[in-house]
Formats: structure tokens, sequence, C-alpha cells
């Protein structure tokens, strides 16, 4: 997201409101968290997730910007649905943040794949559903557009859940939207900090394929972006923000100029190209000056809802990181600095 689509973003609608975050100590949680404690209209901040030691890290790192002691640590997992409908009593938005993201580990453990990311997602709806909470807003990814590996089938997946939940819940109050980006910058499995200990060892860069692209997006965008996603009242929408693409060989320039390039093959699901809207989905995708709105609803209505302010794209538009703008290695410099 570069500057000439920088968020303006009004947070007034979360005075007195309480969020959940699940997946709440994972980098997103963690920076949304601090985002949301510098706003001293918001009630309460849940952090909903597995690991106690680093609840307690991030209780502690917070623990200066939680000067009205609003912040509150549930141990849980999404995938038990007892759990989370008591952490949802009394809450008006989630953000949904927890999965198991990682692609390798993924492949090789698909039962557990399965059980967090889409009967987890499961989980988060029935929960909302039956507690009243007001918004629910998932994070997916690109890898859910078109996917070539079982993490991004399951987002798919869980993306659908999500879109659905809106048509069996109208006699509800709660909607369901999914929020969808590429990499972010700054996050704990980004290939960023990777390639600069590689550097400081002296040691090769490995590149899958020199033409590799990716959408890049900086985490404090990615929790703008979410807070404005957040402020929509109706249910079922897929926002995606317009954002950089990086070449991959570029990237790894760009940090280490001097380093020497090891070619080592694309891995199993892995794309040479990431895309987050693809031409099936352009019959339902307004664009904005800096993000994009696939109406799920239209889909499923005869009569076609027109998304306010937005413009339909062409039938044969795709957002692929492969025909986008794209960042030169000074603006990949000033990028990940």
């Amino acid at each position: 997201m570069n500057k000439r689509n920088k968020l303006n973003v009004n947070n007034s609608f979360l005075k007195g409101k309480t969020i959940l975050i699940t997946g709440g100590t994972g980098t997103f949680g963690e920076n949304f968290a601090e985002k949301i404690l510098k706003i001293n209209n918001v009630k309460k901040i849940i952090i909903f997730s597995r690991d106690e030691y680093k609840q307690y890290l991030l209780a502690e790192k917070l623990k200066i910007l939680d000067k009205r002691n609003i912040l509150r640590f549930f141990i849980g997992d999404i995938r038990d649905y007892n759990r989370l409908h008591l952490a949802f009593q009394g809450v008006d938005y989630v953000i949904h943040a927890a999965a198991l993201k990682q692609i390798i580990s993924n492949e090789y453990n698909p039962f557990e794949c399965i059980k967090t990311n889409v009967y987890g997602a499961e989980n988060i709806v029935r929960a909302a559903l039956n507690t009243s909470v007001e918004s629910v807003l998932a994070l997916s990814t690109d890898k859910a557009c078109s996917p070539a590996n079982l993490y991004g089938a399951s987002k798919l997946a869980a993306d659908k859940i999500f879109m659905t939940a809106n048509f069996f819940a109208s006699d509800r109050i709660t909607k369901f939207n999914v929020v969808r980006y590429g990499n972010v910058l700054g996050s704990r499995g980004s290939v960023v900090p990777y390639f600069r200990k590689l550097k400081n060892k002296g040691l090769n860069l490995p590149i899958t394929d020199k033409r590799m692209t990716r959408f890049w997006i900086k985490i404090n965008e990615a929790v703008d972006f979410v807070i404005s996603s957040l402020s929509y009242k109706k249910g079922g929408y897929i926002f995606i923000p317009k954002l950089p693409s990086i070449r991959i060989i570029d990237l790894a320039k760009s940090i280490a100029p001097n380093t020497k390039i090891k070619y080592v093959g694309i891995r199993p699901g892995e794309k040479l190209h990431e895309v987050l809207i693809n031409k099936d989905e352009t019959r339902y995708t307004y664009e904005f000056r800096n993000k994009f709105i696939i109406n799920y609803q239209d889909q499923n209505s005869k009569k076609r809802n027109i998304v306010i302010g937005g413009k339909k794209v062409k039938e044969d538009f795709e957002y692929s990181s492969e025909n986008n703008t794209f960042l030169n290695l000074k603006q990949i410099s000033s990028f990940i600095e």
C-alpha cells in the first residue's frame, strides 16, 4: 500500500467496544493490540491463544501501554468450541487471526491443518452466532485464491465458511467478513529476517526461482487495513488492499547486494506468482482508491448488490503479483527499512 493509498483510519466506531483477537500472540495480534491500546475509547481487548508463555511476554511488553487495565488474556484453542463460547461472552468484535500457516508443515500434517484452519473457523462462526457477537473479521491470505497447497485450500474453505455464515445468520446480528492480503513484512515467518541472518553469516541466499513474485504489506499497514475493514456494518465482503509486488530476486539483492545467490527450486505447493483476485471473482469485485471489495453475496442473489462508492472491475481482470506495480531496488530498500 503506497503513500498515495495510505489509509486515514477512523476508529470512532470502537468506542465502548470489547475486541477479541484469536491467535492474539502472533505478529498481527501483537501489533493490533498495541495499536488499539493507544485508542482511549476501547472498553476491553482480549488476547485468545494457546501459548501461556507468549501471553506472558506480550503482557509484559504491553504493560506500559495498558494504562487503563483493559487487556485480558484467555488460554484456549479455536478447536475447542466450548472455550470459544465462554470467551466470546460480552464481545463486540472478533478478529480471527489464529491459523496453522507454514506451508510445508501443513503438507506433512494435513489432519492438524484441517482441525485448526477449517474446523476452527466453524467453531468461530458457531460461537459468534450463539453469543451475539456484532462482527467477525477473519484474516486470510493470497494463498487461498486458486490454492496450490493445503494451507491455501484450508484457508479457502475457511473463507467460504465465513462468507456463507451471513446467509444462515440472517435473523441474528452477527456479520462476517474476510480480509485477504499477501506477505507481511515484519511477521515471524517473513523471509526478510532470514535473508539478513544468512547475510550476516556470510552464507549464500537460497532463491527458489528468479521469476518468483509476491505481494507485500507492512505490518502497520495490515493493522490499519483491518481496522478500516472492521468498520463496515454489512457482512459478506472480502476486503483486499492494493499492494506492491516485489521480485524475490530483487528482494535478495536489496538486502545483500554482495552475497551470492543459490537457486534451490520451487518447493511443493509453491507458486511462481500469487493471486489476490482471480478471474472467476471479478464478476463480484469492486475497485476503490486503496482497495478492492469482493461482494460475496452477489453470487447468491438474483438482485445485484452494488457496493457503494466502488467501481466494477472488468470481466477479464485478475489481481496477480505477476502483473502489478513492482518496487525497484531503491524502493525495496526503503520499504523494508
